[in-house]
């Protein structure tokens, strides 16, 4: 059988230098594992531009329609700031998303035990945490019509409106059950049913799936405004929270913080399983371009890594595979290897991007 294909997309910034630490990571599974990729590059964001004159070439387009799954990086940077906004980096990232119609974002915020310290949180609250925020991505206030600016008597008035389908609701909610049937089987949806139409249908909708199809799976509801307190109050009460695209970029940032470092953060954009069974893919770190340390060595891989464990789990079946990563990333902390924005205020001098990647490897070598 041909082995699975992946897209590799590292952009700018720091994206091409984590991304070369995901690469070595990538051979060492086709070399130690049996585990090998067919691996393509290309282009995406700045780096388009510069050569394309658009952040997303047709051909990657395609490239990326026909790849099993999409590796990114990061776009952007101060560079591109003056840029008409039609072609600015950030618009091939979401061009991705929605030609791939990748409708659900998956987002962990996973606190590494050697990492509980750097949460603002008390460490009790935090060590152990292991959450998954399955947040709709391609609908909601961000895309419902109608939208802008408008004048209205003497002043101007802006607008946008939230809106869903029963059928978008429907299939974010079956992806939040599936996953959860793969963790500790609770899903928490949150919406706000209280004071919006839209929040009624979300609960109306998730409940009849759940009653339907999945009802081993114990779900709950609440309102989101209180899920963000529930977030910072208790967060381990969670395993899998569902909900719409407003709310979820604005929940899954406050479960980030919860971790005590971005550069720690993975995520996935699915979509709808193709004939194989394999959804529709993209994987990616929630950091940036980070300008600032571009070339210098200084970037944390490990969200970039953490993002293609997940590619292992989500799209490949390959759920062993992606924990041996996870806990030799797990031991290379636990050991006391710190990138810069890992340093504490004990001090103690932090390694670079490429000395990270060797660590990691060295740690999958004494898990074989």
């Amino acid at each position: 059988m041909a082995n699975p294909t992946l897209l590799i997309l590292a952009g700018d910034g720091i994206g091409p230098e984590v991304m070369a630490q995901v690469t070595r990571v990538i051979d060492w599974f086709g070399a130690k594992r049996d585990l090998a990729f067919d691996v393509e590059h290309d282009l995406v964001g700045g780096a388009a531009y510069d050569k394309h004159g658009t952040p997303l070439h047709d051909d990657t387009m395609a490239r990326a329609l026909e790849a099993d799954a999409v590796l990114l990086g990061a776009v952007g940077g101060p560079k591109y700031d003056e840029l008409d906004f039609s072609v600015k980096p950030e618009r091939g990232l979401l061009r991705l998303r929605k030609e791939m119609d990748l409708f659900s974002n998956l987002r962990p915020a996973q606190c590494f035990d050697a990492l509980a310290d750097f949460s603002s949180l008390k460490k009790d609250i935090v060590a152990g945490l292991d959450i998954m925020i399955v947040r709709e991505l391609t609908s909601g206030v961000y895309f419902g019509e109608p939208r802008g600016i408008i004048e209205e008597g003497n002043e101007r008035v802006g607008i946008n409106t939230q809106r869903y389908t029963e059928s978008e609701i429907d299939r974010v909610a079956r992806s939040a059950f599936e996953l959860a049937r793969r963790r500790g089987n609770k899903v928490c949806s949150m919406e706000k049913a209280n004071v919006m139409e839209s929040g009624i249908l979300w609960r109306e909708v998730v409940q009849r799936v759940h009653d339907t199809d999945y009802p081993d799976v114990e779900l709950s509801h609440m309102y989101a405004d209180n899920g963000a307190m529930q977030l910072v109050r208790a967060p381990k009460q969670f395993d899998v929270i569902l909900t719409d695209n407003l709310f979820g970029d604005i929940l899954s940032d406050c479960a980030a913080m919860l971790t005590g470092s971005l550069g720690m953060l993975p995520s996935a954009s699915l979509g709808a399983p193709n004939a194989d069974g394999r959804p529709k893919a993209l994987y990616e770190p929630v950091h940036g371009s980070a300008p600032d340390i571009t070339g210098q060595g200084k970037a944390n891989p490990i969200a970039c890594i953490l993002s293609f464990a997940m590619a292992l789990r989500y799209s490949f079946d390959q759920g062993d595979e992606a924990a041996r990563l996870e806990a030799a990333i797990e031991k290379v902390l636990a050991d006391g290897a710190r990138t810069a924005d890992l340093m504490g205020e004990e001090g103690g001098t932090p390694i670079s991007t490429s000395d990270m990647g060797d660590a990691i490897l060295a740690a999958l070598d004494a898990s074989l």
